[in-house]
Order: C-alpha cells, then structure tokens, then sequence
C-alpha cells in the first residue's frame, strides 16, 4: 500500500557509498569515442591533457560499482540525501488516480543535481596535483556548481558561458563569482575558437559547443589547466546516479514502484542521473518501468537527431562520440531553458535509446512553462526552465491515466530551481515568449 506520507527522507548514513555503472548491464555496450584523425578508439594518452587518469579510468570502466572516495562523501553530506516528494497538490489539482512523485535536486548549495558530479570532478583534479580548471555552461547550472566545487578544493576555476546566458541570467553570473570563479561570455576573443566564430557571425548568441570548443581550447594549451565536463561523457552520467540510488530506497519507503521515469536531457546528466538505477532491473528483464527523457522541441537531438558520430563541440576539436546529434555546427534557438540547448545526446543515452529501452519527447518551451505555473502554484517551488520539461511529461502523463482511470506510478527528477530564472518566467507571464521550431543546421531566430 502506498504511503500516507508526502516527503521521504533518508539519513546520511543511506547516502550511496558507490556510484552505479550501466554499462555492463547493457546487452552490447556503446561504441567507443573516436580519434579523429585516425579514427580509431581512443587511449588514455589521447585523453590525458584533458582528464586527470582517475577520471579517464571511470571513462571506460566496465566495473558495475565505483566506489566514491571518502573526501566527495563528506561533501555530499552538506546537502545529500536529497528528498522525494509526493505531488499531493498537483495531483489533486489534475483529478488523477496517478501518484506523482519528484525527486528534488534543488536543495544543492547550487541549486541543482550538478554538483554531483563536480565535486568528483574537483576532487580527482585536486589529487593529481591540478591547481585550475575551465569549463563551459549553458543555463549557468554546471557554471555555479563547479565554481562552487572549486572553492572547496581550492582551485581556480574559469567558466565559458553561453553569450545568451550570460545576457539573460546576471544572477547566474553573480553566483559563480561569488565563489571566486572567472565568467567569460561565449563566443570570446581569449580563444582562437571563439574569435573564429566572432569572424563568420560577430552577433552569435553562442551555444554549448561553442563553449565547449573554447574550453578544451584553453586546457589543451595549458599544462596546469584541466578541463571539465557537466554532462555527455560518461563518468559525468556516472556521478549522477547516487539520484537514482536514493531515489529506489525513497520510493519502497513510500510503497510504491514507478510505472515511469522521467528527465529532462540536454546532454544527458540529469536524466541518466535518475534513470540508470531503475534501469538496472529493467535491463535484466525485472521491470517494466518506462523511461522517459524529455528535451526542447527547439533542440531535439534524441527526436529528430541522427545517430552517428560526431564532435562534442563546435570547432571539431573533441573526440568523436557516437550519438544522436543535430550536427555539430547547429546552432540552437536562444531558448530560456539553456542547460538543454545542445547538439548532441550523451552516448550512453543515445545507445539505450536505440535499442529501445528509452523513450523520447520533446516540447515547446511555452507548454512548458505553463506545466511550471501549475507547479510552483500547487508544490510550492518555481522550478528551472530545464526541469519545466520534465514537469510537463509527468503532468501530460497524469492526464492520460485520468483518462484512462487507470493508476499510474509516475517519477521525475526536479533538477534545480528556477529563483535566478525569474526572467524567463516574467517574459511568459508577459505573453512574451515565442516557440522556435527545429530548422536543421540554420540559426534559429532568437526569443
């Protein structure tokens, strides 16, 4: 029988001590980055100017369980176990029999699920005696979690971050730099990346593989300097599934198992984050939980993407990974939601979701923001333009078994709050937000 509760709490004690690798669960295992000159698999060696090892070695592991190290599970332990929520309000609200439940990343010192995975990332880097790291972000989400995650482990840190982003959300900025990182917006004139780009298209909104290509631009011409990645590759997705992990163990306390799983994906992090450990039991052939990762109709890599390979940023500079991808030279609509704004899909995701164990939607950005209103005036929380899209899956999905009268145990993963988001949300209060269609390889028209 289900709980009669609505919020369910773990004790640090239940704060997973590994982190759970897929791979080895799947039934053919993702095809491997490619060097792009020669085409082949890539090494460790290939890797190095980018990665410390520790971090390449959980890039190509095999191992089912990595343990985490005691310094990141103390870290962990400022903000970990987050909670799972059960959606009472919006239930009642939408006259469903589903039961909704969500679990809340918001409550990181970053306001997101991204310091999971940096911190880890810190960690490594600061053991193998790195001193500075650079970065890219979108929404400004990995932005503050790894400025955040630098300043514990006393690291520098320099963040490249999407022109539109930087323009739309000052706060995000404030944030970063209150803990003591650099912000650059993207495209920049410190890189030859970004002053290639600044050539062909002075007025570039800039996009995530814009960022991206500047990034690894500064960590490969700097010995000192690693690089740092918030989602796609796979000891990223890695980290991210002590959500899922927490989330098994919160969902028998509250007595009930998903009939669905939900995550917004832009690069895969977040989604993969929740999903992958429910997806272990599915993968055996234990389950039938769906899995649903939903993406911005402007941006559907997953959707309207092909799979194949391609570089992870927009100068050609990264290994090439196969996955689903809208082509690296794509430049997104300059949309609210831009923790979702990229070209390409995670591998790991992208595999899945061609051997059928993942499903993919993708919405308009006013919908989901609609879902957000209902939300916040239901739930209490105003959540990020990026989590709206899973908000609008899991309420869509509560209105089909509404219809059907039928029960429905339905999960999604709240990835972050939306308080420096407020712009986004004045603009549709307003009337003012415009849906962009996907135009393959075009610059879409800005909001």
């Amino acid at each position: 029988m289900p709980s009669d509760e609505t919020k369910f709490l773990l004790r640090e004690n239940q704060i997973p001590t590994a982190w759970f690798n897929v791979v080895p669960s799947m039934p053919t295992p993702p095809s491997p980055p490619l060097h792009p000159g020669t085409m082949q698999p890539i090494g460790p060696d290939d890797l190095a100017p980018l990665f410390p090892m520790a971090l390449i070695g959980q890039e190509v592991s095999t191992q089912e369980w990595i343990d985490i190290p005691g310094p990141v599970l103390d870290v962990y332990r400022t903000y970990r176990p987050s909670p799972l929520y059960r959606a009472r309000r919006l239930e009642a609200y939408l006259g469903t029999p589903a039961r909704i439940y969500y679990k809340y990343e918001g409550v990181s010192p970053a306001g997101s699920h991204k310091p999971n995975t940096a911190i880890a990332q810190a960690f490594y880097n600061k053991a193998e005696g790195i001193n500075r790291l650079v970065t890219e972000t979108g929404a400004g989400q990995w932005g503050s979690a790894l400025a955040f995650a630098g300043s514990l482990f006393d690291l520098e840190t320099k963040v490249f971050m999407v022109r539109i982003s930087y323009e739309q959300k000052p706060y995000r900025r404030s944030f970063i730099q209150t803990f003591g990182a650099t912000v650059v917006p993207s495209p920049s004139t410190e890189t030859n990346a970004g002053r290639t780009i600044l050539e062909s298209d002075p007025d570039s909104t800039g996009s995530l593989g814009i960022a991206i290509s500047e990034a690894v631009e500064v960590a490969a011409t700097h010995d000192d300097t690693k690089y740092c990645l918030g989602s796609v590759l796979n000891h990223v997705l890695l980290h991210q599934t002590v959500i899922g992990q927490e989330a098994i163990k919160q969902m028998a306390m509250a007595g009930d198992q998903p009939d669905v799983v939900i995550g917004c994906a832009g690069g895969g992090s977040n989604f993969s984050g929740i999903a992958f450990p429910f997806l272990r039991e599915k993968l055996a052939g234990n389950s039938r939980t769906r899995f649903l990762a939903v993406e911005p109709a402007s941006c559907p890599s997953l959707t309207q993407g092909e799979y194949r390979y391609d570089f992870g940023d927009t100068i050609g500079s990264t290994p090439l990974l196969k996955m689903h991808t809208l082509g690296n030279g794509f430049r997104p609509a300059p949309i609210h939601a831009g923790g979702l704004r990229y070209h390409g899909m995670a591998p790991m995701v992208s595999h899945l979701y061609e051997l059928g164990f993942i499903e993919a939607r993708a919405y308009a950005q006013n919908t989901c923001f609609e879902a957000a209103i209902q939300f916040a005036r239901t739930e209490g929380i105003i959540p990020a333009p990026e989590a709206s899209h899973a908000i609008r899956a899991a309420i869509d999905e509560a209105l089909e078994a509404r219809e059907a009268a039928q029960e429905r145990v339905i999960l999604f993963n709240l990835s972050g709050h939306g308080y420096f988001d407020m712009a986004a949300y004045d603009a549709y209060l307003a009337g003012q937000l415009v849906d962009v269609a996907y135009e393959p390889q075009r610059e879409a028209v800005a909001v």
